[in-house]
């Protein structure tokens, strides 16, 4: 924890103004999936805890995930879909998020919807959208959305953070949003992660202390 990132009046979270973003959480990228990523499986019980923390405050969760629709994916992995890999493809059960990350009676994704650039309602404060790109604020209206919402302060958990989560803040950052790390609801976070992340105004704190700061609902 950076005392230095936590006590400065422009960087410190305004926990009544924290939403979460979840970034790409989906069965793919589990371990037992299509394209696993390490350590996911070991940080979804403390993704889990995190989005009953947020639903209970009543604060505004969005989750961000990846379906590789055609040729609209980054460079890097065209090669591989063109072999015909299934990895989160629109429709499939490896893009779907996670058992223990969904609300009761959460509906399947809709790929239509997400595509498009629309979010989908999973709960009463809680969405999925879709990014095309590493980031969630590449090409899609996500500042806008967390704006309208009143958010000032978000809190980034999921998976590898090396790539998506890593563009997403600073992404984040650039948009003069607060910026807090999940630090044990993140797979793939090394210890010089953190130092990175710090020189850029994040904050890094453990599930139980962000569960601890939101503010009641009502």
């Amino acid at each position: 924890m950076s005392p230095a990132v936590e006590t400065d009046p422009w960087l410190s979270p305004e926990w009544e103004g924290a939403a979460l973003l979840t970034i790409d959480v989906q069965a793919d990228f589990v371990e037992g999936g299509a394209n696993p990523v390490p350590g996911t499986a070991a940080v979804l019980p403390a993704v889990a805890e995190l989005l009953a923390a947020f639903r209970a405050a009543g604060r505004p969760v969005v989750h961000v995930v990846r379906m590789y629709d055609g040729d609209d994916v980054d460079l890097v992995r065209r090669g591989l879909l063109a072999t015909g890999a299934p990895i989160v493809r629109p429709g499939s059960p490896g893009a779907e998020p996670p058992a223990p990350m969904r609300p009761t009676a959460a509906p399947p994704l809709d790929p239509a919807m997400l595509l498009s650039g629309g979010f989908q309602q999973w709960g009463p404060a809680e969405w999925v959208m879709w990014k095309p790109r590493w980031g969630a604020f590449h090409r899609t209206d996500l500042e806008g959305f967390l704006r309208r919402h009143g958010v000032t302060t978000v809190v980034v958990a999921g998976c590898n953070f090396p790539n998506c989560p890593r563009a997403t803040i600073v992404q984040a950052s650039e948009r003069d949003l607060r910026v807090v790390l999940a630090t044990d609801a993140m797979s793939g976070l090394r210890d010089w992660h953190l130092a990175e992340t710090e020189g850029i105004g994040v904050l890094p704190l453990p599930v139980h202390a962000i569960a601890a700061a939101l503010p009641a609902t009502g």
